[in-house]
């Protein structure tokens, strides 16, 4: 039976375009990038390139993308960053509950080193409320990061109300864009934002290469310490494999925003499965505000890993764990107030460029025999 992939937020395939543009690279272009002669000189304007087609698809200036080895390297330098660059500003920093450990373990890092976090909670839909983080800052906020989509439930956060505050109070604005760049448009000024993440594999580039935007006057603490590249930021010669792969994905990645439909096969997906299961069926995440290609549910009175376990052909994922027969509801959404008797049952299926309405079909039928 063929497999069936519903897992694009976990990770991304490579695009095909994105392998050919990489080739030459494993063969040809192998001159270090800071180098003066011919080998180099052809490597660093591959290099230019790729920074251009990031910061192309973020409505931003090239001088302002730091290449990263991921998301995670990405928010950390982003956190760590800017905290001890300017604890002398202040030490307090503003978060969310629901954010992606790569922002709550760092945060917890800060928290042991003298940073002082606040960690706002979420409504029903999963959403922050900006009159809470108004509520939060202190004379001694110097930072505010929330992901703009969670990467459970697709629910886009009010990053633009967010970027008005932090920009009124004089306060640096950072998110977690690794799930939401390449499927809604992101503008980096519109939004407010000091710095935004990015993360290649959830962008249809490889893993092992993600960016950070800075926005220009942002000061930072390198985590990396050496000769200088990346503007300072980021020492270490430069991945051009994988940066050019990240590069020709975000260029890639703006084509499809124009003329992107994954919102209506979403759409499908979950008018089938309301026809299917009727009330048996509940929706996690904002019925609008979502990542169009996001969806996950709730099978009532069901184990969620079960039906799955019962599907092997279907790549899916439950945010809830199951051990030794008790089942441990994802974090995110216990702080959405889920009751363990429905969570436990949650599903995440995320949608990608492959995905078929002929799948989704499939895949309902599957569930039906596995319910």
């Amino acid at each position: 039976m063929e497999k069936i992939y519903f897992d694009y937020n976990a990770s991304t395939p490579l695009a095909p375009e994105v392998v050919e543009v990489m080739k030459p690279l494993l063969t040809d272009f192998y001159g270090n990038p800071s180098a003066l002669h011919w080998a180099g000189v052809s490597v660093k304007e591959l290099l230019h390139t790729a920074r251009k087609q990031v910061a192309q698809l973020l409505h931003c200036s090239s001088n302002e993308i730091i290449f990263t080895s991921g998301g995670s390297e990405a928010n950390n330098t982003a956190l760590k960053g800017y905290f001890f660059k300017n604890r002398q500003k202040g030490n307090h920093i503003i978060t969310s509950k629901i954010e992606h450990p790569a922002i709550i373990n760092p945060c917890r890092f800060l928290e042991k080193v003298g940073g002082k976090v606040t960690y706002v909670g979420v409504d029903e839909f999963g959403r922050v409320s900006v009159d809470e983080i108004e509520k939060a800052i202190t004379d001694e906020t110097i930072l505010i990061t929330i992901m703009h989509a969670n990467n459970e439930t697709g629910t886009l956060q009010p990053i633009e109300e967010i970027g008005e505050l932090a920009k009124k109070n004089g306060i640096a604005f950072h998110s977690d864009a690794s799930q939401s760049i390449g499927k809604v448009d992101v503008n980096v000024e519109d939004s407010n934002l000091d710095m935004l993440t990015i993360a290649g594999h959830k962008l249809y580039a490889p893993k092992g290469i993600g960016a950070l935007y800075v926005k220009d006057g942002i000061e930072l603490e390198p985590l990396i310490h050496g000769a200088g590249h990346e503007f300072g930021l980021r020492a270490g010669t430069e991945n051009t494999l994988l940066a050019v792969g990240l590069g020709k994905a975000c260029e890639l990645a703006m084509a499809q925003l124009k003329k992107n439909n994954i919102g209506d096969l979403t759409d499908h997906f979950w008018r089938r499965l309301q026809e299917e299961f009727g009330e048996d069926v509940m929706l996690n995440g904002h019925p609008d505000e979502r990542l169009p290609n996001t969806l996950n549910v709730n099978f009532v009175g069901r184990v969620g890993q079960e039906i799955l376990s019962a599907i092997p052909v279907l790549a899916a994922s439950t945010g809830s764990a199951c051990h030794a027969g008790s089942v441990e509801l994802s974090p995110v959404l216990k702080e959405m107030g889920v009751s363990e008797h429905v969570g436990m049952g949650a599903i995440r299926f995320s949608l990608g460029r492959d995905s078929t309405k002929e799948e989704i079909d499939r895949v309902v039928d599957l569930i039906k025999v596995a319910y």
